[in-house]
């Protein structure tokens, strides 16, 4: 069995994935918001919008407080000499191995919250798909994707 990944993201991921979860939990708290605005205006169950209300706040408290911290000590990842390894996921955990010889180009990408906190992702092209690695301080990201690109050049001149 091989070894897990040694690398770790940013600790400076918590924080942006906290405020991620905190925006898309805006989407559920229409649910509650819906059904209270129904209550107002038709004489339907109250006991209903408690329910909703208690429901989205258990919601809320595992997605921002809860997932965060298990996803970032579960998300690891390698860069080796012929291979990229990824390692991602709180209850199911998938492993991906990335051949240096498929990687077509590898990009740095930084979003509004990941640039509030000095934060970029690496994303790393193949003819199938594209992979990431999110949360990388600016300076791993940078050395990361520079690193990738001259393995791949390698890799392709072999």
């Amino acid at each position: 069995m091989r070894h897990e990944p040694s690398q770790f993201l940013s600790k400076k991921a918590l924080p942006v994935w906290r405020l991620r979860a905190c925006f898309e939990s805006l989407f559920v708290a229409l649910i509650p918001i819906g059904y209270g605005v129904l209550v107002y205006f038709f004489s339907i169950p109250l006991w209903i919008f408690w329910i909703l209300l208690s429901g989205f706040i258990i919601y809320f408290i595992i997605t921002v407080f809860v997932i965060p911290p298990l996803q970032w000590k579960k998300w690891r990842y390698e860069v080796l000499a012929d291979e990229i390894d990824l390692q991602r996921g709180v209850f199911i955990v998938k492993r991906t191995l990335i051949p240096m010889t498929r990687v077509q180009h590898v990009d740095t990408e930084q979003g509004p919250l990941l640039r509030r906190y000095k934060l970029a992702a690496v994303s790393i092209s193949t003819a199938a798909t594209v992979h990431q690695i999110p949360s990388l301080t600016m300076e791993v990201a940078d050395e990361l994707r520079d690193r990738i690109a001259e393995l791949a050049a390698v890799a392709e001149d072999e």
